[in-house]
């Protein structure tokens, strides 16, 4: 079963590197597609460097932008699995495979890395982890599913799924519990795994300054949405 490693990236050269090294070790062989957003700094050249492919946008477009373009590439050239982690290091690459097991084992249709399973290794802020908890229960009272970390950008798809994600209702910026909500509406099935998440080192978070504010306005009226969403898109799932 064919599968791409999707990494969304904004101004990350200082620590792209580190994340290509530890795939090259967890998935052996497995390809990985860089989608530079926009970024100003190397990030680029630091990832085609250490072997990755990358495809450049023109300008900052968005996290949700910059995903679907690895969707998109996919589903044109048939992965039937693909992954998604972060660049700036959050992730632990030797986690992929159990999130891969998942969906090429047929246990669900999109497998969620959550730092609240297993060791519990992370601890956010007070704020955050109220966001996250509330954003958890909205998904819940809309799916009917528990979820401990509906904020995860640590995923993987199906083929099926990754074809409903490159349409045009995926959002452009922020692809958290909004998105979960959709897929689980749209009839495909989720299932969360335990992973490692670190916290940041350096640079810029994407939740910096006012975005956290952003964040949980667009998050609250896009969770608010879904049904009217799911209803718009149609029925896409299994």
């Amino acid at each position: 079963m064919t599968c791409l490693v999707v990494i969304p990236a904004y101004n990350e050269e200082a620590r792209i590197a580190r994340v290509l090294a530890g795939l090259r070790t967890a998935v052996p062989g497995v390809p990985v597609l860089v989608i530079d957003d926009g970024s100003t700094d190397g990030t680029a050249a630091v990832a085609r460097a250490a072997g990755a492919r990358v495809v450049r946008l023109p300008f900052n477009m968005g996290a949700g932008v910059a995903a679907q373009t690895g969707y998109k590439l996919a589903v044109r050239e048939g992965y039937a699995v693909v992954a998604q982690l972060d660049a700036d290091g959050q992730h632990e690459p030797a986690d992929l495979p159990a999130l891969l097991a998942v969906v090429m084992g047929g246990e669900a249709h999109v497998a969620v890395g959550s730092r609240f399973l297993g060791t519990r290794n992370y601890r956010p802020g007070g704020l955050r982890r109220l966001g996250m908890r509330l954003f958890g229960f909205l998904a819940w009272l809309q799916t009917g599913v528990r979820l401990t970390d509906v904020t995860s950008g640590y995923r993987a798809f199906s083929r099926d799924v990754v074809r409903f994600a490159a349409t045009e209702w995926f959002p452009t910026d922020y692809a958290d519990a909004d998105v979960l909500i959709t897929l689980r509406r749209a009839g495909f099935t989720l299932k969360e795994v335990p992973v490692r998440m670190y916290p940041r080192a350096g640079g810029r978070s994407m939740h910096a300054g006012l975005r956290p504010v952003y964040y949980v306005f667009k998050m609250l009226l896009s969770v608010a949405l879904a049904p009217v969403r799911h209803e718009a898109v149609g029925r896409k799932g299994p």
